[in-house]
C-alpha cells in the first residue's frame, strides 16, 4: 500500500546562510490533517532528476507545528549532494514540488522536560523545530550547544539571539565554533554535558559530531530512553513508485533488535502495539506480513517512509517476543540490543509480539 504524496506549493524562500535555505510550503486544501506534525519531524520530498525521474529526499523541519506559521525544511548544501544542490538553486515562491506527509520519531515525549540539544551544522534543523515548540507549549528549561565551522555558518543565528533573550529564564545557547576552538572531542562533549545528565538529550550533526557526542552522553550513563539521535543515510528506495538515486537523506532513529531472516515461519501471531496513547491488539498476524502492513491492513495509522529498512520512521520497541528484519541500514548493534525494530521489515518468529512506538 503506497502511501498518498501531495504537491507542496514554495511560498518563501529565506537565505538563512551562504549555502542554507529554509523553503516553507502551502499545504493544499483538504491536505491538513496529513500534514499535521510532531516538532523533529522530516518531509520526504521528489526532487526532480533528467537521469532516473525523481531522487527521493528526507528533510528534516525546522518550523513549529504550533506557532501558526508555514511548514517549513531547512536545507544546506553538501559537497557533490544533487538534491540539496537542486532545491537551493531552483526553489522558489510560487514553485512546487512533491511530499510525503511529515514522518520521524525524533520528538520530545513530553514538551515540559527539561532538555539537552546537541547539534553540528545542518543539524540543527530538527532540534531547531523541538526547540521553538517547547518554548512555545512547554515549561522545561533548554540549553542548546550548537557547534559549527566558523560564526558565518551558524544557521538561525539571529532567531537564537532572539529567543535567548526573550526566554533567558529557560533557554541557554552555547555556540561551538571549530575556527575558535577546534573540534569539540568526547571530553570536552562530556565535561559540558555532565551538568545536565538528568535532562532529555536530543542529538543531530555529521558522523564524527554525532559520534564523539553519543560516546560523551554513554559515557555520563544517559539511559537510552532519554538518548535521542538523528543519524545521516542513504536513502535508496522510493515511497514515490518513481526511479529514485540514492544520496544523503536526513532521518532520525530511537532503537531496535537482530536482524535477518527467521529459519522457520510461525503461524498466526498475536500482535500488541501501543501507539499515540492506544493499544492495537491482534491475534493474526500472517508470518509473510510485515509488521507494518497488518497494521496498516487493520486500519492502524502506523508511521512509516521510505519502506525499506533505509530511515527509522517505522522504528518500534519490542517489549515482549522476537521478529527478524529482512533488511536493517540504520540500526546499529546497541539498538538492535535495546530491542528497536524495524516495522516494515519485521516478521514474527515467536507466536506473539508486544511493541510501542515510543
Amino acid at each position: 500500500m503506497d502511501i498518498d504524496s501531495f504537491d507542496l506549493e514554495v511560498v518563501d524562500v529565506v537565505e538563512e546562510t551562504a549555502d542554507a535555505r529554509s523553503i516553507s510550503f502551502r499545504v493544499p486544501e483538504g491536505a491538513e490533517e496529513h500534514f499535521r506534525y510532531k516538532p523533529g519531524q522530516f518531509l520526504t520530498l521528489a526532487v526532480p532528476s533528467e537521469r532516473t525521474g525523481v531522487a527521493a529526499r528526507c528533510y528534516s523541519l525546522s518550523s513549529s507545528p504550533h506557532d501558526d506559521g508555514p511548514l517549513t525544511v531547512t536545507v544546506k548544501r553538501t559537497a557533490d549532494g544533487y538534491a540539496s544542490n537542486w532545491i537551493c538553486d531552483h526553489l522558489r515562491p510560487g514553485s512546487t514540488i512533491r511530499s510525503l506527509p511529515p514522518s520521524g520519531i525524533f520528538t520530545p515525549a513530553s514538551l515540559d522536560a527539561d532538555l539537552l540539544l546537541l547539534a553540528g551544522g545542518s543539524g540543527v534543523t530538527p532540534v531547531m523545530s523541538i526547540l521553538r515548540t517547547a518554548l512555545a507549549r512547554g515549561t522545561g528549561r533548554i540549553v542548546l550547544f550548537y557547534a559549527n565551522r566558523d560564526e558565518r555558518s551558524v544557521i538561525f543565528a539571529a532567531e537564537l539571539a532572539r529567543l535567548a533573550a526573550e526566554h533567558h529564564e529557560r533557554l541557554q545557547v552555547v555556540h561551538w565554533l571549530e575556527s575558535v576552538q577546534g573540534l569539540p572531542d568526547p571530553a570536552q562533549l562530556r565535561a559540558f554535558a555532565a551538568a545536565y545528565a538528568d535532562r532529555d538529550a536530543f542529538v543531530c550533526g555529521p558522523a564524527p559530531f554525532m559520534k564523539a557526542t553519543v560516546a560523551a552522553l554513554r559515557e555520563l550513563d544517559f539511559p537510552r530512553a532519554r538518548r535521542h539521535q538523528e543519524k545521516f543515510v542513504s536513502l535508496g528506495g522510493n515511497p514515490f513508485g518513481d526511479a529514485v538515486t540514492s544520496g544523503p537523506a536526513q532521518v532520525e532513529v530511537t532503537d531496535t533488535g537482530p536482524a535477518g531472516p527467521a529459519d522457520e515461519e510461525p503461524g498466526p501471531v498475536r500482535l500488541e502495539v501501543e501507539l499515540d496513547g492506544t493499544t492495537h491488539t491482534f491475534d493474526d498476524w500472517a508470518p509473510g506480513t510485515t509488521m507494518l502492513e497488518h497494521l496498516e491492513a487493520k486500519g492502524v495509522p502506523a508511521p512509516f517512509s521510505c519502506r525499506e529498512g533505509e530511515c527509522s520512521a517505522c522504528a518500534v520497541r519490542l517489549l515482549e517476543g522476537e521478529v527478524s528484519m529482512a533488511h536493517n541500514d540504520v540500526l546499529d548493534d546497541e539498538d538492535l540490543a535495546d530491542g528497536i525494530r524495524l516495522a516494515c521489515q519485521s516478521h514474527p518468529v515467536t507466536d506473539s509480539v508486544r511493541a510501542t512506538y515510543h
